[in-house]
């Protein structure tokens, strides 16, 4: 592996360094994370303006032809400030899949203004009894002429209430395997029979549930062939396997050192200055960097053109379990003070420690909770039977 990221992805590093640092300001932070909503229309047409929303695409379809590393880069400035990502990264997401299966009528509808920022598009994947096994959906579509009938209710639609189009896992077959009866959609929202109810998690984010009551929808919303969707949506599924925590956890580093230069123990003497203390922080720095480089690999995998099969998913287990550990290391390491609200005024650091403990908790879980992770490791990078 090479740990070099070139020239280019350095200077592109810089660039976006001095733009997420100008934008996210405390004020623009703390309402973002007041509302709970991870969308900020100004930001994201801030980045549709310089090319980074599909800074990874082909310049023929108005890209800049960045490299997975440049991607990589891209991502983890923008992580490290809190950056409201979370609408514009599943729009590019989902929208590669458009690109590689949908129709032509389609592409040419969506695809254009979802790589501009002007629409959102929201992942339906999950469900009340259908979390980690995605596979076992019970949301129907049914066939009714150029038209299909859904209905049911997805979990943790996070920005449906704000999205233009939902993309959409349902059953379409039920008289054979659960993976196989399994068909995609790109439902507008703009649709009568789609209610959004909000939900909110333990670190605030607002998420949703969405119902689906009788939605008709057109057969050319429909994405790949019927009950195929399982291989549809393993496309996105691979990005999202390969995500990585490390930015977080070196965020976190820093807010821990500064509150141990900061803080004095009963006699006066620097935090930082305990050995305990420096352990706990030695702790975390390293898992930071090793969370950093396994991302960087399963990044460099692609880049060299092998699928990060078991890298990402390593890269996802090592770094989101990382983050809860030390996090909860710190918060005993500080005591009752850690746990004061996020942006309370008396809070060490902002109270970044209280908040990365109770955002982490979900990060072992979505996008394939651990044990899924373990498994795909198993059966792919080494080779074990299921």
């Amino acid at each position: 592996m090479d740990f070099r990221l070139g020239a280019s992805a350095e200077a592109l590093r810089a660039e976006v360094h001095d733009f997420v640092r100008d934008f996210m300001t405390h004020e623009v932070e703390e309402r973002l994370y007041r509302t709970g909503v991870s969308h900020d229309a100004e930001y994201t047409a801030a980045l549709a303006e310089r090319g980074w929303l599909a800074a990874g695409w082909p310049v023929e379809w108005g890209g800049q032809g960045r490299d997975p590393l440049e991607l990589l880069v891209l991502a983890e400035e923008m992580t490290y400030v809190d950056a409201p990502t979370i609408a514009p990264t599943v729009t590019t997401m989902v929208s590669k899949v458009i690109h590689a299966v949908a129709t032509d009528e389609v592409k040419r509808e969506v695809l254009p203004k979802a790589l501009a920022g002007e629409i959102i598009v929201a992942l339906g994947f999950s469900e009340p009894e259908a979390g980690s096994d995605v596979a076992a959906a019970q949301t129907r579509a049914l066939r009714d002429g150029d038209e299909w009938v859904i209905s049911g209710q997805k979990m943790f639609t996070t920005n449906a209430h704000l999205a233009d189009y939902v993309f959409l896992l349902t059953r379409t077959n039920t008289a054979v395997p659960k993976h196989k009866g399994l068909t995609m959609f790109l439902v507008p929202m703009k649709q009568d029979g789609i209610e959004v109810q909000a939900v909110y998690t333990l670190s605030g984010e607002r998420t949703n549930i969405t119902y689906f009551n009788d939605v008709r929808v057109d057969d050319r919303w429909r994405i790949g062939e019927v009950d195929q969707g399982w291989r549809v949506m393993t496309v996105s599924l691979q990005d999202e396997h390969s995500a990585g925590f490390g930015t977080r956890i070196d965020r976190l580093a820093e807010a821990a050192e500064a509150w141990a230069r900061d803080e004095v123990d009963g006699e006066g003497r620097p935090r930082i200055d305990d050995p305990d203390v420096r352990e706990c922080l030695g702790r975390c720095a390293t898992d930071a960097e090793v969370s950093l480089l396994l991302q960087r690999r399963a990044t460099w995998l692609a880049e060299t053109g092998t699928v990060p099969e078991a890298e990402g998913p390593m890269s996802k287990l090592f770094s989101s379990e990382a983050l809860g550990r030390n996090a909860e290391d710190l918060v005993e390491l500080m005591g009752p003070e850690a746990l004061r609200s996020y942006f309370e005024p008396t809070a060490p650091q902002n109270g970044r420690i209280e908040h990365t403990l109770r955002y982490s908790l979900g990060t072992t879980i979505y996008a394939g909770t651990s044990e899924v992770q373990r498994n795909i490791i198993a059966q792919r990078g080494l080779g074990l039977p299921r």
